[in-house]
């Protein structure tokens, strides 16, 4: 999972601007898209890191229905959903050792 989250962390930072970010339908307010993930999907915070830029990136998710979403927030609280989907499920795998 911390391989997969600073992929599309590094992913991210290549993105928008906060500008352009607002402008699109898929950004608002922190507070009001995490209650909105909450309230319509059941989902909650599952994991964080940071990317470039000061932005934030979180993946919510529902055990219960298995959907998740992958969100960006930027410095100024703008949050922004990146992907979502079917069939969370959580993982806890060991890294491989190099070589």
């Amino acid at each position: 999972m911390k391989l997969g989250l600073a992929f599309i962390a590094a992913t991210i930072g290549s993105l928008s601007t906060p500008a352009l970010a607002q402008q699109q339908q898929n950004c608002g307010a922190r507070d009001t898209v995490v209650d909105r993930l909450s309230s319509k999907y059941g989902e909650s915070r599952q994991s964080i890191g940071m990317a470039p830029k000061g932005r934030v990136v979180e993946v919510y998710a529902s055990p219960k229905t298995g959907t998740w979403t992958i969100t960006v927030t930027t410095p100024n609280g703008v949050m922004c959903l990146v992907a979502s989907g079917q069939s969370y499920e959580s993982l806890d795998e060991p890294a491989k050792p190099a070589g």
